[in-house]
């Protein structure tokens, strides 16, 4: 009935694409660049440009260190292999497994080759959570009621509490406090925005310089899942292999780009200040502050007394 699927029995679960937390923040950011981009023609003059180069960098940052938390690359593998696909069963199926690492979990990726194998649609991504305040060995005993895949159920093993891997509690901890460094960045960067916006520059340079460290720090932090050893995950004859993904990368990509802009910023303050009052639109108009007035009016009561 109804295309195949039985109309009392829930239907099968459709794979992720994107987290909805994630598509909110770069609506949010998107948002403030149109208003940018409507307000950009009535800057006049060389300003326009300089206006140009720093917002859309600086709304860059801010969503990058807002994204990247509820992103789930910052380490991730793939393997194409044979292996079973239900438990009590020997029938095999050729898919690709993906392992996605995250902040606050894990996202296990199961897609066929085909996707249609054994009169079935192959084609998930399940989470299991692990933040404060998540149950990760309930997630998986759940994964187990619903019946998933026995791929996914195997690498989801792997990172629970009881496996004897044991680097659950590692990747928890190192997750918590990258993502609570990335907070603290996101919060010393409007710092530095509103620092920009006073004649203060070369103070909104240090928190520049202090946000690009804290996103270093939360790089180190989530590193320090790899001071404990990797259990070997093999599905069927292959080995999946993990490695830092692209948030990873990113993220990293950003920090330098916040120190050098920040070194960039303080060195100018201290060789060339005009040039960047100048690029901050925050330059005096000497010409207006020393212009003599034309003409003069003067009481003749007072001229006449000599005063």
């Amino acid at each position: 009935l109804f295309d195949g699927v039985y109309p009392f029995y829930l239907q099968q679960r459709k794979a992720a694409m994107f987290d909805i937390r994630t598509i909110i923040v770069i609506v949010v950011f998107l948002t403030l660049a149109c208003i940018f981009l409507l307000i950009i023609p009535g800057i006049r003059g060389r300003a326009r440009l300089y206006w140009t180069l720093r917002v859309p960098l600086s709304l860059f940052v801010g969503v990058v260190t807002v994204v990247v938390q509820f992103t789930g690359d910052w380490e991730t593998g793939w393997v194409q292999a044979n292996t079973s696909y239900k438990a009590f069963s020997h029938v095999q199926v050729n898919a690709d497994i993906g392992l996605h690492i995250g902040l606050a979990g894990v996202n296990i990726t199961l897609r066929g080759n085909p996707v249609k194998q054994i009169n079935e649609t192959i084609n998930y991504n399940e989470h299991f959570p692990w933040n404060f305040g998540a149950d990760y060995d309930r997630s998986y005993s759940e994964g187990l009621e619903k019946g998933l895949p026995s791929p996914i159920l195997y690498v989801a093993e792997k990172f629970s509490t009881q496996s004897p891997c044991a680097v659950h509690r590692q990747y928890r901890i190192a997750g918590h406090y990258a993502s609570a460094m990335l907070w603290v960045a996101f919060c010393t960067w409007i710092i530095s925005n509103i620092l920009f916006s006073m004649p203060v520059l070369v103070y909104g340079g240090y928190m520049l310089l202090v946000t690009g460290a804290f996103m270093i720090f939360s790089l180190l932090s989530f590193s320090t899942v790899r001071s404990s050893p990797m259990c070997l995950i093999q599905i069927g004859t292959r080995t999946l292999h993990i490695a830092y993904g692209g948030s990873f990368w990113l993220m990293l990509a950003t920090g330098l780009l916040c120190f050098v802009a920040a070194i960039t910023i303080v060195a100018t303050h201290h060789l060339n200040l005009d040039l960047l009052k100048a690029f901050f639109d925050l330059r005096e108009d000497k010409a207006e502050e020393y212009q003599e007035m034309p003409e003069v009016f003067a009481n003749p009561h007072f001229v006449n007394k000599g005063l």
